[in-house]
């Protein structure tokens, strides 16, 4: 699936100070987005905060996001859970047409052995209509997908494609691009390690921080897939203080304070989150004010 590789974000879903899906900034971020050069938009991820969506809400997110698309992007939608019969009907239920691949997340709280893990992956993707990204985020489930068994799923499962892996490890990470099949999509699912993922044979990222700054961090991603390793490295330093600043006070509320300085968005999130610090907010617009950024 060539339509993995490159710049890929995790869209934020804004909302207004009434805490509701603000339908227009939306839009507007996906504008941004789409003219900044990413290569492939991904909804109702974390940093969509979806676990705080209604389903009629998550539904109105994948509208307008595809209405805001308009077919220009790939889209990747976010459908998992700790409980797999509640995902498998989610996709049945779901439309899917407008979807290039699903981003599902290893089941968390549960903490599932491997077996576990692998038998989830298996039977949520024998029924779903489209490829599946398998999304390992140990910071968040509390259990580490390891490299055994996302080669187990890339090679017996045919219908999976992919991982988003947030690890942090690049260790674990070159062991997956160096034993998965050829044709399996490793995807850094951190944007620290984004461009050594992609320096050691990786097919991108799925970003944070690449929607607030998308055409400078698809520059760099584009410079490493192109092995221009003295520019990507180059464009790395200069974006590494805001990959930093962004998830000090979690996520999204980092990135949402870049789209509040954009003009783009407001920076509300819902509880349990709390918006960003005062202090953080400046250091943040002190680190967007070099890029010269207009939305």
């Amino acid at each position: 699936m060539k339509q993995l590789i490159g710049t890929g974000v995790a869209l934020v879903t804004p909302f207004k100070t009434d805490f509701s899906v603000d339908i227009d900034a939306l839009h507007r971020i996906v504008n941004y987005c789409v003219d900044g050069g990413v290569d492939y938009l991904v909804v109702l991820g974390t940093t969509g905060e979806s676990v705080t969506l209604t389903k009629e809400e998550k539904q109105l997110v994948i509208d307008t996001v595809t209405i805001a698309n308009a077919g220009r992007l790939p889209l990747v939608v976010g459908v998992g859970g700790n409980n797999t019969v509640a995902v498998i009907e989610e996709l049945q239920k779901l439309d899917l047409t407008n979807f290039d691949a699903v981003l599902s997340v290893s089941p968390y709280y549960n903490r599932p052995t491997q077996e576990g893990i692998f038998q989830h992956f298996k039977a949520i993707a024998q029924v779903s209509a489209k490829p599946i990204i398998l999304y390992n985020v140990p910071g968040r489930t509390g259990s580490n997908m390891l490299p055994e068994t996302v080669v187990r799923l890339a090679t017996e499962v045919e219908n999976i494609v992919g991982i988003k892996d947030a690890s942090g490890d690049m260790i674990q990470l070159q062991e997956l691009i160096k034993d998965c099949p050829k044709d399996f999509h490793v995807i850094s699912g951190d944007d620290f390690t984004a461009l050594a993922t992609v320096l050691a044979g990786g097919s991108g990222v799925i970003s944070v921080l690449g929607q607030g700054l998308p055409s400078e961090f698809s520059r760099m991603i584009r410079s490493g897939l192109d092995r221009n390793v003295d520019d990507a490295y180059r464009q790395h330093y200069e974006l590494q203080e805001g990959m930093g600043l962004i998830f000090q006070e979690g996520n999204p509320a980092g990135i949402k304070t870049i789209f509040e300085i954009l003009g783009l968005a407001g920076a509300t999130v819902r509880l349990p989150l709390i918006e960003a610090s005062d202090s953080l907010k400046k250091n943040i617009a002190d680190f967007v004010k070099p890029f010269k950024v207009f939305a």
